[in-house]
């Protein structure tokens, strides 16, 4: 089973969350679904350089990337992914999506309104617990 370890942003702005809805895919159970946005770590970067890489990439943004908030493992159909995800602090709601199909800043009680990817599930938890 082959393995995938990625990073991904809670990107903040006062109390709103940007939740991004990934493009359509081949993998019925991950497109068009909502996720906190990042990527694949390449070699030889920590995990705070890949965030700060793939979110100037996918949405040209520079956040203050603060401590990991979870690290979620979580078995796919066709492969395991651990991602660990960090809480991150914006100056600005202004995104530009170069990924991602749509995006929404939602309050932490307007998440599960959205028809999230199965790994982003648990961080969406306990964001709710942690309102």
């Amino acid at each position: 089973m082959k393995k995938i370890e990625v990073v991904a942003a809670i990107l903040k702005h006062g109390n709103e969350i940007l939740c991004a809805q990934r493009a359509e895919s081949k993998l019925e159970y991950i497109s068009k679904k909502f996720e906190f946005p990042g990527g694949k770590i390449e070699a030889g970067e920590s995990k705070k350089e890949a965030l700060k890489r793939e979110l100037e990439e996918e949405l040209n943004i520079n956040p203050n990337i603060n401590d990991l908030y979870l690290t979620v493992v979580h078995q796919y159909p066709d492969f395991e992914l651990t991602m660990h995800s960090f809480l991150c602090d914006v100056d600005t709601k202004e995104i530009t999506l170069n990924e991602h199909i749509s995006s929404q800043w939602l309050k932490r009680t307007e998440l599960l309104g959205l028809d999230w990817a199965a790994a982003d599930v648990p961080i969406v938890d306990k964001l709710m617990q942690n309102g």
